[in-house]
């Protein structure tokens, strides 16, 4: 697989920790000599990735902007499954899923893939159309969780949710006028959790695919959550009643 660069002292340390036979090489900003920069070196030397320093202006033409904080990786790219059956024939538990339909903001899909990871989500699916893209912004919000939760990039998102639907995973949508709630409903089994992007929701097809729609209880003045906190609160539930078994 090709090559690609992730930045940002949180994504870059994160790799070293988890994947560091994963990185080519760190580029390093030649004129930082902070404790965060003292710390990768340590990491780095210890994991035995060559670091090269180099000016800011060649970090900024890497990745395509100057948020980097000084710190460029070079990482082997991680694996894009096309099927998401590839994922659930390895498993040895009941499956959970994040499906995200039409979020296309580079940042909450950084965000939803940490919040996937953090709660042990197997995969997040996402369609090819009118989505966001694995690309150095979704690595860099991701802190490191899009090298470990495999991102599924399907053609057709309902018939994908059909196809994981006859292999025996109940697929939970979120609405905020479902007549049902997170608190009722029963998350015990293989699940797959289908979030909107905020403000549209899920398209059509997507809402009538599903097996059961549900909304969140909200308890203050706020009518909706940001894509990447729903996706927290519903995974972290499932992993709740998972664990109360």
């Amino acid at each position: 697989m090709a090559d690609s660069f992730i930045y940002g002292f949180h994504a870059v340390v994160s790799r070293i920790r988890q994947s560091p036979k994963g990185i080519t090489e760190i580029y390093l900003h030649r004129e930082r000599q902070d404790p965060r920069s003292r710390e990768l070196l340590q990491l780095a030397e210890e994991q035995g990735v060559r670091v090269i320093f180099m000016e800011r202006h060649r970090l900024d033409g890497m990745v395509g902007n100057d948020k980097h904080q000084g710190v460029v990786a070079k990482v082997e790219a991680v694996q894009q499954f096309h099927d998401v059956f590839d994922v659930l024939e390895s498993l040895k538990e009941p499956a959970l899923l994040l499906v995200l339909d039409g979020v296309q903001d580079p940042h909450n899909l950084g965000a939803c893939l940490r919040v996937a990871d953090a709660m042990g989500a197997h995969a997040v699916v996402v369609p090819k159309d009118r989505a966001a893209g694995l690309n150095a912004t979704v690595r860099k919000v991701a802190s490191g969780a899009a090298e470990t939760v495999p991102l599924v990039t399907v053609t057709n998102l309902a018939r994908s949710l059909r196809e994981i639907k006859e292999a025996g995973v109940w697929v939970v949508g979120t609405a905020g006028e479902a007549q049902s709630d997170l608190f009722t409903a029963r998350l015990d089994g293989p699940t797959a959790w289908v979030m909107g992007a905020e403000g549209e929701g899920m398209r059509r097809l997507t809402r009538e695919t599903c097996d059961q729609l549900v909304r969140i209880p909200m308890f203050g003045s706020v009518e909706s959550l940001n894509v990447s906190v729903a996706s927290g609160i519903c995974l972290y539930e499932t992993r709740r009643q998972r664990n109360r078994i």
